[in-house]
């Protein structure tokens, strides 16, 4: 008699972090002012799930960037159904009133649910948006789409994030922006990333999105920043 493997849970998925060891993970970041704009992946929709805690991915990393400096500020302007367009037009004012250092900016995967989407036009769009956020002197970071999601009605939806991922990445490397690329992680796979519209991350998604920013935030740090954040200077 088999006995099946217990339900994975926030503590032993192995792509998520303790919230220790992520704030452990962003010990010295310069980062105070923490801002996200964009679509309903911006935001954290989602649906939960047993054994993980229901909080967006951007509240996650919020959480992690306020435990390794206490007193950072966070705005998240996300909206559900945002297009980049969208995104300029209502979200840019108020952020660049934040004054962030950090700005996570939108993929763009709302600008693929049409006929035909123009991809000429969506490029100039992210273009605008990352020239207009590069302007605000912040560290900018960035998804690419991951390939888990399955859209009906849009036979060739990989095919569209493949293409707007080539944008986001081109864009994010002229930009000097951090690149959490997602389109061949191996998470993918997993039945329970994605919420029942098969659109939006569940907690898990959610959890493994803050853990994966996370990372890659830490990994454009000096390496003895945490060294240098120590209150005994440079000892613990």
């Amino acid at each position: 008699m088999t006995t099946s493997p217990p339900p994975r849970t926030e503590e032993s998925d192995p792509f998520c972090l303790p919230a220790a060891r992520a704030a452990e993970l962003l010990a010295g970041a310069p980062w105070r002012r923490f801002a996200v704009i964009g679509d309903s992946l911006s935001a954290g929709t989602g649906d939960s799930r047993p054994g993980y805690t229901t909080l967006g991915w951007a509240d996650r990393v919020a959480d992690a960037l306020r435990r390794a400096r206490p007193g950072a500020a966070y705005l998240n302007t996300g909206r559900i159904g945002a297009t980049t367009a969208d995104t300029i037009a209502e979200q840019m004012r108020p952020v660049r009133a934040f004054e962030p250092d950090l700005l996570h900016l939108p993929s763009g995967a709302n600008d693929l649910f049409r006929r035909e989407p123009d991809f000429a036009a969506i490029g100039r769009e992210m273009h605008r948006m990352f020239a207009l956020a590069a302007e605000t002197g912040a560290q900018l970071s960035v998804f690419t789409l991951g390939r888990a999601f399955d859209v009906p009605g849009f036979p060739d939806w990989a095919d569209r994030v493949r293409r707007l991922n080539a944008i986001v990445r081109e864009l994010a490397g002229a930009h000097g922006a951090v690149l959490v690329d997602m389109w061949d992680h191996p998470a993918n796979s997993r039945p329970d990333l994605l919420s029942a519209d098969r659109i939006h991350f569940a907690a898990p998604g959610q959890a493994l999105l803050a853990a994966e920013t996370v990372r890659a935030l830490a990994g454009v740090l000096p390496p003895d920043a945490a060294r240098r954040s120590s209150p005994a200077g440079g000892n613990g």
